[in-house]
Order: structure tokens, then sequence, then C-alpha cells
């Protein structure tokens, strides 16, 4: 399984968001906290890739609405079950990313381990308490995805759309630090991940005006989604 597979017929994006968040020791997600904004930020930026979700700019960036449109079913349940609740009526990104992000990590964690990417330990705790685990299996496809990543960051302009909007993900998730292996990392990688945040994705990573709208708008919800959390538990 190489990077370039997935789509419809392979990986969701918030499958590779996923992949690349979880510990390859222990499958724990970097940025737990916050996780949610995050994997509903990959839905999102996923559905504006199919043309099904439109952003519509507000007076505030903080009330920026996402609105479902055209028509159609989706070919996967977890994007199906993001584009109802958004088609029930238009709001704000940050509301839409709490509903549709909770709750996501244990099933992508199970179709991870389906895939082969990760695998399900079962150990005892001092002999006693019962622990799960899933670890990163040795497929190929994670070094790819995590390397090709890497240089984007380092610089590369991304071949397509999808490695763009992971990019501007895993920036405002405040997750780089966690990427193994590291970018070389630099005031020039942190800029390059705040550019593709704000949609500036390069001239290889061609895209409708909409999806770029919608991962700037998610992005920049996240980033604020974020901070505010960690402002609040200081």
């Amino acid at each position: 399984m190489t990077p370039e597979t997935h789509g419809s017929d392979g990986l969701l994006i918030v499958e590779d968001l996923a992949l690349l968040l979880a510990d390859d020791a222990s499958g724990t997600p970097a940025g737990a906290a916050t996780l949610h904004y995050s994997l509903g930020g990959a839905l999102l930026v996923e559905l504006a890739l199919l043309g099904r979700v439109e952003a519509e700019e507000g007076s505030w960036r903080s009330r920026t609405t996402l609105r479902a449109i055209g028509d159609g079913p989706l070919p996967d349940p977890l994007l199906q079950e993001a584009y109802d609740a958004i088609a029930e009526k238009p709001r704000a990104v940050s509301s839409i990313l709490l509903t549709i992000g909770s709750g996501l990590w244990e099933p992508l964690v199970d179709r991870l381990v389906e895939r082969g990417l990760l695998e399900q330990k079962k150990s005892r705790f001092l002999g006693i308490f019962p622990t799960t685990s899933h670890p990163a299996t040795d497929d190929p496809y994670e070094p790819a995805l995590r390397a090709r990543v890497a240089s984007v960051l380092e610089g590369e302009d991304p071949d397509d759309p999808r490695t763009a909007g992971l990019v501007a993900l895993i920036s405002a998730s405040g997750t780089l630090p966690s990427l193994h292996p590291q970018p070389r990392w630099s005031g020039t990688v942190h800029d390059r991940g705040k550019e593709f945040e704000k949609g500036d994705w390069g001239a290889k990573a061609t895209a409708a005006a909409v999806t770029r709208a919608t991962t700037a708008v998610t992005a920049g919800s996240i980033a604020a989604a974020i901070a505010a959390a960690t402002t609040a538990t200081r």
C-alpha cells in the first residue's frame, strides 16, 4: 500500500491523519485533548474535495458557516454521517467540528487495525489490570506517508490537494513536533505549515476554490479552538 492509493478506493484523509497522530509504540494519539477538532476537520476537507460542502464567510471568522451541497450517496459511512449532520442546517464551523469529530478515534483505530496498519495488543499492567495498545505494524505505507508530509513541510510542492490538506490539518492541530521522522525543524517549516492552513498550496496541488476556502476556514477554526482550550487549562 502506498500513499498514492488513498482516497475513495483507499484511506480517507481522516484515517491518514489518525495514523500520523498515533504513537508508533502504543497507538496513543498526539493532541488527544483536542483530537475531535482535528479529526472533524479531516472529514470536512474530504467533503470539500468531493464538492459536498461549501463555506460561507460571516462577519467574524468564528461565525463562518458550512452548508452541505450536492446529492447522492457518499463513498464511505463516516463521510455520509458527517455530511448528514451538516445538511441538517448551516452551522458555525467550530460547532460542526465538535459534532462530527467526537467519538471518532476508536472507530478509526479499528479501521487501521483491519487494514493492517496498526495491530492490537492485549496485556496486563502489573499482571493484573488489562490494557490494550495499538502499535504500528511494519507496513511501508505509514513511513512513506510521514516522509511525504515531511518533504512538503521542508519545501517540496505537494502533488495533490489531499496531501496539502493533511499538512494544513497537522499544522493547525499543533502536532507537527510529533511527526516521525520529524521535518528538519526551522522557522521556515513552521511558516510553511501556516501557509497551508491559509490554503496556499503551491502550483502542483490544484483544487477548486471551495476546497481551499473550506480548508482555510477549518484550519483556522481548529487552531482557534485548540488555543482556547489551552488557555482554559492554564
